[in-house]
């Protein structure tokens, strides 16, 4: 009997072994396609699409597969389906947790908090379409389900990224006692969100309201008349170097203070991400925000947010310079 107990734990150890590297594959995949559903969702909104189903949900426009559907509806319900296969696999991801990591581990919790984000993603989608704040509505309300939409996204997206950090054998965080550094780092994550947040309202005014010349775009900013969507288009711009100043500094000062590669690596990229998206913002305005650029700009703002929470992650973890 004891020969036998005693060969059974280095059987589940090796099946651990082998299920761990494909399991963090798929979760880097489910991120990926994530990244795609949620690029695909601003093709939506730029392109005026997110009416084409009608104030209906889950049907579109009534049916399950609308017939002679228009444009603006197969744009629509692509976005739907790439949804609802994200849901899918997120499912998957968290199935897959259960059975390739033990209790208690780091990487369940993160794929669980996945699965529970990705429902509340799609109960807000939901309500976006059932109140109809899509397509050409300009309600001051939809910029609270706007950002509210965002901030769930973003948050679902941290979820993917940890799962797939952690599955790949990347240490679990100290969250204790992390004093000034857990500050900094939380200040810096609640400044890109609330950067983005502007940055997609922002986004929202280009598409409800747009202009052929730099000069109508301005003199539409500045008119006393203007809607608060458009006067933003002077605000985001102007949070986005303040803030960015500020996360830079915050990312070098984290880093000084642990000083370990992995670390060191994710504040350049870090960064080195945030003067692109600063170069790419501004290529955005003098050409009056195409759809091209919107789609690239929106790929940076999350890569720019992964990356910073695999360094806050990474940070949390490290050992800090005099323990070093």
């Amino acid at each position: 009997m004891s020969q036998a107990a005693g060969g059974a734990a280095p059987v589940a150890a090796d099946r651990l072994t082998i299920r761990a590297p494909s399991y963090a594959r798929y979760a880097w995949g489910v991120l990926a396609f994530n990244v795609l559903v949620i690029l695909w969702g601003a093709f939506v909104r730029a392109t005026g699409s997110g009416g084409g189903c009608g104030n209906h949900w889950p049907l579109c426009n009534g049916d399950v597969i609308p017939r002679a559907p228009a444009v603006q509806t197969l744009i629509e319900l692509s976005h739907r389906l790439t949804s609802g296969l994200s849901l899918l696999l997120i499912g998957g991801l968290v199935l897959g947790a259960w059975r390739a990591f033990p209790g208690g581990h780091v990487v369940r919790r993160a794929a669980a908090w996945s699965g529970a984000l990705i429902v509340t993603e799609a109960l807000i989608g939901a309500g976006l379409v059932l109140l109809q704040y899509v397509a050409d509505d300009t309600r001051t309300a939809r910029a609270w389900w706007v950002g509210g939409h965002l901030t769930n996204t973003f948050l679902l997206v941290a979820a993917l990224a940890l799962t797939a950090w952690w599955a790949s054998g990347a240490p679990a965080p100290r969250l204790r006692q992390q004093g000034t550094v857990g500050a900094t780092l939380l200040a810096a994550l609640v400044a890109v969100l609330l950067l983005s947040i502007s940055g997609a309202i922002t986004a929202l005014g280009d598409t409800l309201f747009p202009v052929a010349t730099l000069a109508e775009g301005k003199a539409l900013t500045f008119s006393p008349s203007a809607h608060v969507f458009v006067r933003l288009r002077i605000w985001h711009p102007t949070l986005a170097v303040t803030l960015g100043l500020l996360i830079a500094g915050a990312v070098a000062s984290v880093a000084r203070r642990r000083p370990a590669k992995r670390v060191r690596h994710l504040a350049i990229a870090v960064c080195g991400l945030w003067l692109l998206q600063l170069g790419l913002g501004l290529t955005n305005v003098y050409f009056l925000a195409p759809v091209p650029l919107q789609l690239a700009h929106l790929l940076l703002s999350d890569l720019i947010w992964i990356a910073l929470v695999l360094f806050t992650a990474s940070a949390l973890a490290a050992p800090t310079a005099a323990t070093a």
